[in-house]
This record gives C-alpha cells, structure tokens and sequence, in this order.
C-alpha cells in the first residue's frame, strides 16, 4: 500500500514508487530453515515451482523495475515468491 500513496504522492515529480513481495529465499539467513525436512516439505508442497527462491532472482525483479522497461509501471508490488501466494491463500 505505501509503493500506491508514494506512486500518488512522488509520481508528478517522475518518480515511480514499487515494491517487491519475494517469497521464502535461499539465503545464508535462511540456512537453518534449508536444513529442516519438515519445514522445507511443506513449504516445497505450498510453491508451485517447488523450491525455494534465488538472492539473484528478486535481484533481477529490482533491476527490471529500475529499467526502461518498467518507466510506465508505478504503485505495484511485484510478489515474487515461486506462485506460493496462489497457495496459501495471501
């Protein structure tokens, strides 16, 4: 919600205002999680691509939001999170 009052609010002065969702990533913080079966079952079983994500993934969603490519999109929040929002009902 704050990346559409921002889009509102800083959009005249051309200045686009997103968000990115990710979803659970394979990090260096998360090494504890990687490493519970039955945390990693459950949660592979909520992702439809079934695995969890990639640092460099939601990476990638930041810089196409910061390119060319993305000049007319402001307000949004991109979720990134393997299709695990369709799943568990977020």
């Amino acid at each position: 919600r704050q990346s559409r009052g921002g889009s509102v609010e800083w959009g005249p002065r051309n200045v686009r205002v997103n968000a990115i969702a990710p979803g659970f990533i394979a990090t260096e913080l998360s090494r504890s999680l990687l490493e519970d079966e039955a945390f990693m079952s459950k949660r592979i079983q909520m992702t439809p691509l079934r695995r969890p994500g990639r640092p460099e993934e939601i990476a990638s969603v930041a810089v196409f939001l910061a390119s060319p490519a993305a000049a007319f999109i402001t307000g949004q929040t991109l979720v990134a999170d393997g299709g695990t929002i369709i799943t568990d009902g977020s």
